[in-house]
């Protein structure tokens, strides 16, 4: 007699009637979900360019409730797969438009990240497809005036900082700044020169460490640095105190010649005494 083999209920039944059932390939056996269940569409589970990873991140994803942590460390303490597969799972949902992750700064300086999960991308990109109702046509087409004089654009910045600035693009593409942003850091920046800090000591601050994710705001970034590791002002130096005045040099007595420390050459006091006591 077979051994009993437990790996389906004993109430599952085929949903697929016996004279009906395919020669191979899968079978079904639905039961209807009364609570605790997310519908989620083939679009995702039949997505041809995402990952079992991906695809599997994002159902799981889709049925957390608002608010939840879903960050590399905390998907990662709940599944086996590690930080390195999440993350590029992450990265393959947003490329697809399935997530959505951005960065904002709090008052107190913290970076918090918010995530977006978007659970039928397919209908989001056909809505914004839609064309637009034609416009009514005019009875009578009217002179239109003349298009308002494009602004000026500011001019290029100047100085030591601004060239810096502007230069840290060569060191990392990502730190590519605007014109406006190398106006707004300037200051910041002259700062440091200001306190005797070398060019290249804040190259290599502004520089060194960067994420390896993409930088959203290049310029936010720099500002922070800026700010937070600026070197305190060095203290006033001390005054140094003027040498010792340096005695006479010594002279060879002419009287005597004995030696004697006198700007001059001559005799020594003893000689001098006794000349004026002769005398």
């Amino acid at each position: 007699m077979a051994d009993q083999q437990l790996n389906a209920p004993p109430c599952a039944k085929p949903g697929v009637p016996p004279d009906k059932t395919p020669a191979g390939g899968i079978r079904h056996v639905n039961r209807r979900h009364a609570n605790r269940y997310t519908v989620v569409g083939n679009h995702l589970t039949q997505h041809r360019n995402l990952s079992l990873t991906a695809i599997g991140l994002a159902a799981h994803i889709q049925s957390r409730p608002a608010g939840a942590s879903v960050t590399i460390k905390s998907l990662a303490s709940r599944f086996p797969e590690g930080e390195v597969r999440i993350a590029a799972a992450l990265r393959e949902l947003e490329a697809h438009g399935y997530l959505a992750r951005t960065r904002e700064r709090l008052p107190s300086g913290r970076v918090v990240t918010h995530t977006t999960s978007y659970n039928n991308p397919p209908a989001m990109t056909a809505a914004c497809a839609q064309p637009e109702p034609p416009a009514p046509r005019r009875p009578q087409a009217t002179p239109q005036p003349p298009p308002p004089p494009r602004p000026t654009p500011a001019p290029a910045p100047t100085g030591p900082a601004a060239t810096l600035l502007t230069d840290l693009r060569r060191h990392d593409p990502r730190l590519l700044l605007s014109t406006r942003d190398v106006h707004r850091l300037a200051p910041a920046l002259t700062t440091w020169l200001d306190r005797g800090i070398p060019l290249e000591a804040i190259r290599r601050t502004l520089t060194a460490g960067l994420p390896t994710d993409p930088l959203r705001n290049p310029a936010a970034l720099l500002s922070h640095r800026l700010t937070e590791l600026l070197p305190p002002p060095l203290p006033p130096s001390t005054p140094t105190p003027p040498p010792p005045p340096r005695p006479a040099p010594l002279q060879n007595c002419n009287g005597c010649d004995r030696a004697f420390r006198s700007a001059t050459a001559g005799k020594c006091r003893s000689c001098q005494d006794a000349t004026q006591e002769a005398a």
